[in-house]
């Protein structure tokens, strides 16, 4: 899979920026094994099927304890049936991320809300794959916090997304629901 040069970065609690993308998506289907790291990006992102079946292996642990190796869900995983996998994972991956493989598809957007929710996920989760500008705010609000937008996207209006309202009416990963001042009760 191709990556973007920057990706979209808006932590809980901080500021929206550009950041150099420092993750090479991997689709695992190589069969000489992991990349080589040394001469391409520092750090791989890989589907956690394959992690499923490699995540005992000495070299692949080596890495992960390093930092450089993080998975991705795909938009059919079922992330709780592996939960105990996950939670052992928490002490390797610096980030993981979830797939949208078409735009329609928004399966992954209860990826990042249970990995948050349900599986007590405090680091990184990354939208990947076929993520549009009109996905952003719906992410950001289910627990995502950084963004690799498709390459026709423009970054610099993307930045601008999260600005465009300041009153929520649904509750957040981020904050809870705004109060609005003047309710009023239909009758």
């Amino acid at each position: 899979m191709s990556a973007q040069q920057q990706i979209l970065h808006f932590p809980q609690g901080g500021n929206i920026s550009l950041t150099p993308n420092e993750w090479q998506i991997w689709n695992g289907l190589d069969e000489g094994g992991l990349p080589d790291l040394e001469h391409s990006s520092p750090n791989l992102l890989v589907p956690f099927t394959w992690w499923i079946v490699h995540h005992q292996n000495p070299d692949v642990l080596a890495k992960a304890k390093n930092g450089q190796i993080g998975v991705w869900f795909a938009s059919d995983e079922d992330i709780l049936k592996h939960a105990e996998l996950i939670e052992e994972g928490k002490r390797y991956w610096p980030l993981v991320a979830a797939h949208f493989p078409i735009f329609r598809d928004g399966r992954s957007f209860s990826t990042a809300a249970i990995l948050r929710d349900r599986l007590g996920w405090n680091k990184e989760i990354r939208m990947i794959g076929d993520v549009l500008i009109d996905q952003l705010l719906q992410g950001a609000r289910v627990g995502f916090d950084s963004f690799e937008l498709r390459q026709d996207q423009d970054l610099d209006v993307a930045q601008k997304q999260f600005d465009l309202f300041t009153v929520t009416t649904q509750n957040s990963w981020r904050t809870k629901r705004s109060l609005l001042k003047d309710s009023t009760v239909c009758g």
